[in-house]
């Protein structure tokens, strides 16, 4: 038997009408699919019944298939000769832990294929009318995750010194903190921030403040997971271009 191949797909941010045309053409020709918690229902619903799903999807606290499981079950139906999905929230190189699993499958000979998505440190803030860079307020952009692996903390010092756009991804339960980092090296508590849920989707939620009040704000308006925060001067043209990223309908 012919050993079969992964696909690491990026699945994008939510709206189904941003998945790219490659991505779906390997999803409805896949045997088997294995997929994040942050894939979107309209996406999962493109997958073909008779294929085999499964889900492996992580809470921030409770991962119900850890990791190694998860690059062993890779592993385990491409030797079978299964066309292999792994069907990731945005893209798989951006905080997807894509990486580990491409060189999980590299190590055991098996055929690998990343298909790139849009990822959400993108297209989150510009739903919500926020530009991640601009000539006028910012010429780069971070992205840091807001939870990290033990052993690698965040330099707070560093990136509250960078004058462009911080994106922070998956930061919401430390949120207080992270804010309270900034401010503590030196970032300006009256910087511009903005935290946005479930982004891209009907169900998208923005709150607009600063780094001083950002996190009361975002508890008072019950923000949830998964969400987005931005930092910087380009969340001041949030109120002048969100309509124009109003409608987070279907496409």
């Amino acid at each position: 038997m012919s050993e079969g191949k992964v696909f690491l797909v990026g699945a994008g941010p939510g709206d189904p009408g941003l998945l790219t045309r490659k991505a779906e053409r390997i999803i409805k020709s896949a045997d088997i699919v294995l997929y994040d918690k942050l894939v979107d229902d309209r996406v999962i619903a493109l997958v073909p019944k008779k294929v085999e799903l499964i889900d492996v999807g992580k809470d921030p606290n409770h991962h119900k298939v850890p990791q190694h499981k998860i690059n062993d079950l890779l592993v385990k139906y491409a030797k079978k000769g299964k066309t292999v999905v792994r069907l990731k929230g945005g893209d798989p190189y951006v905080f997807g832990r894509g990486g580990e699993e491409a060189e999980e499958l590299v190590a055991h000979g098996i055929d690998v294929e990343i298909v790139p998505g849009i990822s959400s440190a993108v297209a989150v803030p510009a739903y919500a009318g926020i530009p991640v860079t601009h000539r006028k307020y910012a010429s780069t952009f971070t992205i840091v995750t807001g939870h990290e692996a033990t052993g690698n903390e965040l330099k707070w010092d560093v990136l509250a010194q960078l004058d462009g756009t911080l994106v922070i991804l998956m930061g919401v339960g430390a949120l207080k903190e992270n804010v309270a980092n900034l401010i503590a090296f030196g970032k300006p508590a009256q910087t511009p921030a903005a935290i946005i849920a479930q982004g891209t989707t009907s169900r998208q939620k923005v709150v607009l403040g600063t780094l001083d009040d950002i996190a009361i704000k975002a508890e008072t308006a019950n923000v949830e997971a998964p969400a987005v925060l931005v930092v910087g001067d380009v969340v001041k043209l949030a109120n002048t271009l969100r309509p124009q990223y109003a409608d987070t309908s279907d496409h």
